[in-house]
């Protein structure tokens, strides 16, 4: 165990042989945990495709040389809704329709209420919520006339706790869920699941980096049912789960993958 309290990348013991082939979309496909989500699906034979707008080059030279196969990285501004329409578009012609779309791009900058402008409402409702929407909105089509398809949206317990200093990002969170549950019941008879994912406190390096210390996250673990700190790789096969037949009937769901913070 480091001093984050890690224990070493989990191993997942699943195959989940209808991912492979499968077209996949996911925001934020390059780091934290859209890089373990990348890494993951490619792992099971899927056909990986992702935005972000940070350079993924080097990215997925390190995924090539670990799965001879290359993620396709297509550089985008998310809350640009024509670039985001225009990637899926690429995506589903280099790898077939997108069957699979991961939102998984988020910003959780920390922000205080009454700093709060119209603008960095704007910019942060935009990257958390708006960018969800039409991504959803982008893939449906296709997905109905392949007969199906599923979407995992990524939420966080962060509303179901109620963290401070992140209100708009808490809110676009919930907002995520309800969005969620209201795109399975329209689009359910077209075989088109819709789910969510909740992560709890996911050792990311930008979190590391900018709010996390040793310290506040043993303070946290010992807060969970289970005492190890969350890694991306933890996320990857509640995703896959969601993604494969094995969930077939699950829609309109929200799965929280948090050690045990969140109590039902």
């Amino acid at each position: 165990m480091d001093k984050w309290g890690e224990t070493g990348r989990p191993e997942l013991p699943a195959t989940f042989t209808d991912i492979a082939g499968a077209s996949v979309f996911i925001t934020g496909g390059g780091s934290g945990i859209g890089a373990a989500l990348t890494d993951g699906f490619l792992a099971q034979g899927a056909r990986v495709a992702f935005v972000q707008r940070s350079d993924g080059a080097a990215f997925c030279d390190e995924i090539m040389a670990k799965h001879n196969s290359r993620p396709l990285f297509i550089p985008c501004d998310i809350t640009d809704i024509s670039q985001l329409k225009a990637a899926v578009e690429t995506a589903s012609d280099a790898h077939g329709t997108v069957r699979i779309l991961i939102n998984n791009a988020a910003n959780d900058t920390r922000h205080a209420t009454e700093d709060v402008t119209e603008e960095f409402w704007r910019w942060s409702s935009d990257i958390n919520l708006k960018s969800y929407f039409f991504a959803c909105q982008a893939v449906i089509a296709g997905m109905r006339e392949q007969g199906g398809g599923a979407i995992i949206n990524f939420s966080s317990i962060s509303y179901m706790v109620g963290m401070a200093d992140m209100p708009i990002y808490a809110a676009s969170n919930a907002a995520i869920t309800a969005l969620s549950h209201s795109l399975a019941r329209e689009f359910g008879g077209d075989n088109i699941r819709v789910n969510s994912i909740a992560p709890g406190q996911v050792l990311t390096d930008r979190q590391k980096e900018l709010w996390l210390t040793p310290e506040s996250v043993a303070e946290h673990v010992a807060k969970q049912c289970l005492p190890q700190a969350l890694v991306p790789d933890d996320i990857v096969g509640t995703a896959l789960f969601l993604a494969s037949g094995a969930s077939r009937m699950m829609t309109g769901q929200s799965l929280v993958v948090d050690g045990g913070i969140v109590a039902p």
